[in-house]
């Protein structure tokens, strides 16, 4: 199994990244994991979009899912697209299908007629597991303040653990349990005045790796206001293995 980070930077594309995105690739199998600002530019670099096997999205924040509509473009009329090809089956929160929409229509006016349904296969995301392809996902609540999931995957090529934006709660500590790698977000330093319930901090990042018991911990979603390095120093403190802050285009053996 293979993690490719499309983009890592958190809360909207920063100068070195685009937002949130990554690629999990097993047995020929493509599963996107978000498709925040900018993700689907760096997609073409990796994959033919048209070889996407499905997409999860954590939740609908823009920084999460605005380039879906990027994504439907392409899909739509690209000239090699084949009339009658299947629609990408698309894992999201309840409002996914509407909401997408709307981001998609051209006016007000033409909102109620947006459907895109000829190219993404909607589906609703929560706690559950299914299988897609090679690879089981398995989404539980996070922390966070809307509908929003924390995923895992799981192959023959390891296990992946991705948090989505969440602060700290139980639900992510049993999800993350003995995972191979941990994509943690780590959108800011450690205060205790921080909001709960939002984001996790490098020092929280590190505690949720410790408990949980993974291989690796792979920072993440580094807001262009924090130093990454601060970060990465903070989860040192708090977990004992391999620690790194991703960047964007960087590749990933989930087990190795």
């Amino acid at each position: 199994m293979r993690l490719t980070v499309l983009g890592c930077c958190g809360s909207g594309p920063g100068p070195d990244s685009p937002a949130s995105g990554y690629l999990v690739q097993e047995d020929g199998f493509a599963l996107g994991l978000d498709l925040g600002n900018g993700a689907f530019g760096a997609m073409q670099r990796h994959l033919d979009p048209f070889r996407l096997g499905a997409l999860a999205l954590s939740h609908l924040h823009p920084d999460h899912c605005a380039d879906v509509s990027a994504l439907v473009v392409y899909l739509r009329y690209h000239p090699d697209g084949k009339p009658g090809r299947p629609p990408i089956p698309l894992f999201g929160p309840a409002e996914s299908a509407a909401r997408l929409a709307a981001a998609y229509a051209p006016s007000l006016a033409e909102l109620a007629e947006a459907d895109l349904s000829d190219v993404l296969e909607f589906r609703r995301l929560g706690p559950l597991t299914v299988h897609i392809g090679p690879l089981r996902l398995t989404a539980v609540p996070a922390a966070h303040p809307c509908e929003a999931y924390s995923l895992r995957v799981e192959g023959e090529g390891g296990t992946l653990v991705y948090t989505g934006d969440s602060g700290p709660c139980e639900p992510l500590d049993e999800l993350a349990a003995g995972a191979d790698l941990l994509l943690a977000e780590a959108t800011w330093t450690h205060d205790e005045s921080r909001p709960p319930d939002l984001h996790l901090s490098g020092v929280q990042a590190g505690e949720l790796a410790t408990r949980a018991g993974v291989g690796r911990l792979l920072l993440t979603h580094v807001a262009p206001w924090t130093k990454p390095a601060e970060v990465i120093e903070e989860a040192r403190q708090t977990f004992d293995g391999p620690v790194e802050v991703v960047t964007a285009d960087s590749v990933y053996d989930v087990a190795g």
